[in-house]
């Protein structure tokens, strides 16, 4: 009998970890694991684990500043993670295998109002820096005013991208098509592979707080509504194209954040198709389940409740939130881990100076 997670592999989804902890992404990939993603609150994580000061040591001894040290960890993370994905990005020809490499959060810092073409130019330079040379890397942009504008350019550079930060169907249509439009400027589409990240939960967060005249019914499945409409449009949008390979939706912020949900209850929503970038601890509590899942993101809730959801929830008020705080979330973890490099300066400094 199959276990819950590979339940939701045969179901027709591709399981990708939410972390690259070396640690974590081999028990993931047992467990039938085909990618991963990084971010600035991962690597805080593990460097506060004590695990990586003998790189942090090597990388100070050599003159790193802070935020190169901050940088040159995360690409130490993502391509040890990308060597263990490899075997599936070769097997698939390119559709699978991938960890994706998170941008420059500090872009779009409201504290530093850097203008418009800056972030723009900055996230297409960063990009191409930091893709050369790799074969199952996702360079991570989010779905800003700039990282949007930016997504064309990167696309017909032959980058592969993972367009994040995305909660209304507007959001990931201005995605797909700046990342379509720059694709048809290469010299072949053979290569070309895109992807599109939906946050769920947050969404469900948001409408708790802002919206709370919903139904008992309809409170808790905005974002499960919403990421399957994006999906049901992505497919389609697709479809027509007839690429090598596939243009997907990444369900994202797949942790519930209601105690009282089950812990699988978005994982279980998607199954079936695209990619589930889940939580470490949400693969642990579905595996534990012992439950079966099932193909279930081309079943929509009932109508009457897309109906309240579609007469209450203002998208626009919505995106504009999630993404003002979105923002911040992006930067301040980002901030945090080069705040703690600087501290294990001094805490590392006697340990190396007695080698």
């Amino acid at each position: 009998m199959a276990t819950p997670l590979q339940s939701l592999i045969d179901s027709g989804t591709k399981l990708w970890l939410d972390s690259v902890d070396p640690e974590l992404v081999q028990i993931n990939r047992a467990l039938g694991a085909t990618g991963a993603t990084s971010n600035p609150i991962i690597v805080t994580d593990l460097i506060q684990s004590g695990r990586f000061d003998q790189q942090l040591k090597e990388f100070m001894e050599k003159g790193a500043g802070d935020e190169e040290i901050a940088w040159r960890l995360t690409d130490l993370l993502v391509c040890q993670a990308q060597d263990v994905f490899r075997p599936v990005h070769e097997s698939t020809g390119g559709n699978d295998g991938y960890v994706s490499f998170e941008l420059d959060p500090l872009i779009e810092d409201p504290g530093i109002n850097m203008p418009h073409a800056e972030r723009v130019s900055r996230y297409i330079a960063l990009g191409k820096q930091w893709n050369r040379g790799h074969s199952n890397r996702m360079i991570k942009v989010p779905a800003t005013p700039a990282g949007l504008d930016s997504v064309e350019e990167m696309a017909a550079a032959g980058i592969t991208l993972n367009v994040t930060l995305i909660f209304t169907p507007s959001q990931c249509r201005q995605a797909r098509e700046a990342a379509w439009k720059g694709a048809q400027r290469r010299a072949s589409l053979d290569g070309f592979k895109s992807v599109y990240s939906i946050f769920v939960s947050r969404v469900d967060v948001y409408t708790a707080k802002h919206v709370p005249e919903l139904s008992a019914q309809a409170q808790g499945t905005v974002g499960i509504a919403i990421a399957k409409r994006v999906w049901k449009e992505n497919t389609e949008f697709w479809a027509s194209r007839k690429l090598p390979l596939k243009q997907e939706m990444i369900f994202a912020s797949t942790g519930t954040k209601d105690p009282k949900d089950d812990p699988g209850k978005y994982v279980e929503a998607f199954a079936g198709s695209d990619i589930e970038t889940n939580p470490p601890a949400t693969n642990e509590a579905v595996q534990a389940s012992g439950r079966s899942i099932v193909r279930a993101v081309d079943k929509m809730p009932p109508a009457e409740v897309l109906a309240e959801i579609d007469r209450l929830v203002d998208m626009k008020k919505l995106e504009e939130t999630l993404m003002r705080e979105g923002v911040k979330k992006f930067a301040e973890p980002q901030k945090a881990l080069i705040a703690l490099i600087a501290g294990k300066r001094t805490t590392l400094k006697p340990i190396a100076a007695d080698r």
